[in-house]
């Protein structure tokens, strides 16, 4: 008996499905990073992958949440500033808005303090949050400072 396997072929193990079939479709880090934050219940803090639980269990596709949170944190924690602004601002411009408006929101809000792991120290969140908070103000002042393109066909 032959055993079905969807999305063309599952994986040996929840973390390699993952990041196969999911997480490698993400085009940036901090937008891998921000998914994987979504995906943790603010109530309990645990993670919930409809398609992981099925196929691996709940402690399978746990495990390959957190693992794959944690390691997208570190990895963005060691990437030059200069990287993560054009990581950022490549993630911001994939989204439905305007950048303005989602930087604006992103300052008012504070969703994007939380996108660490819980097992984040508390030295790696401070750095996070602080870089995130320059981040942003220098993109915002980036894109003020960009011409409009109403103001180059007026040039032109």
């Amino acid at each position: 008996m032959s055993s079905f396997k969807p999305r063309g072929s599952l994986e040996r193990s929840a973390l390699a499905d993952l990041w196969k079939h999911t997480l490698s479709v993400i085009p940036t880090r901090f937008g891998r990073l921000a998914y994987l934050a979504s995906l943790r219940d603010p109530n309990s803090g645990n993670y919930r992958h409809h398609g992981l639980l099925i196929m691996f269990g709940r402690e399978g596709s746990k495990q390959a949440l957190i693992e794959s949170h944690e390691q997208i944190f570190r990895d963005w924690l060691v990437m030059p500033l200069s990287e993560k602004a054009e990581d950022i601002m490549t993630f911001v411009d994939g989204l439905e808005e305007e950048r303005k408006t989602v930087l604006a929101h992103w300052n008012h809000a504070g969703h994007i303090q939380g996108l660490f792991p819980e097992t984040a120290s508390p030295a790696e969140r401070s750095l996070f949050n602080q870089e995130l908070d320059i981040l942003v103000e220098v993109l915002k002042n980036a894109r003020a400072a960009e011409p409009s393109v109403q103001d180059s066909a007026r040039r032109a």
